[in-house]
Formats: structure tokens, C-alpha cells, sequence
């Protein structure tokens, strides 16, 4: 396998996501509206999920960009779509 297999890089976005998720759950937490109207934080799970939404916007935008064919600007993209849904999603919450 190669680092530019599909699947490799497949599972790099998805890994990325669900880490970038469940770090901005454990680091950030509800925000003060949420508390305010639900009362209770939301789910790791649900903040993985985002995160993996956010990597793969990240990864296919660098993608059509053409910022580079390389694993490194992938990974960096999938990391910074993962942190701007994820931040955009706890101001929506």
C-alpha cells in the first residue's frame, strides 16, 4: 500500500475527524447558549461525527484548490476543515 491509496487516505480523514471531534469535545465543551436552552452537553459521538464531516470538507476543498497532490497538505486540510465546522457547529449550538 501507499500513502496515496484511497483507502489509506480514506482512513487517514476519517482518523483525523474523529480526533479533532473528540478533542473539541473534551477542550471546548457546551457552549453557554446550549447549556442555557438544553441543559446538558452534547455526545462525544456527535462531536466525532461532525469533526468527520469537517475533515472530509477540509480534504475534497484542498482537493478542487489543487493545493497539492501531497499526504501533508491533505492531512493539514482535513484538520483544519475538522476545526472550522466543528467551531462553526458549537456557535450554531
Amino acid at each position: 500500500m501507499q500513502a496515496t491509496d484511497p483507502i489509506v487516505t480514506f482512513l487517514l480523514v476519517l482518523v483525523i475527524g474523529i480526533a479533532a471531534g473528540i478533542l473539541f469535545d473534551r477542550l471546548a465543551g457546551p457552549s453557554w447558549l446550549a447549556r442555557q436552552f438544553s441543559g446538558s452537553t452534547r455526545g462525544s459521538i456527535t462531536s466525532a461525527l461532525v469533526g468527520v464531516a469537517g475533515a472530509f470538507v477540509g480534504y475534497h476543498i484542498a482537493i478542487l484548490l489543487a493545493l497539492g497532490g501531497g499526504l501533508v497538505t491533505s492531512v493539514i486540510a482535513a484538520a483544519a476543515g475538522a476545526a472550522v465546522v466543528l467551531f462553526a457547529w458549537r456557535m450554531a449550538k
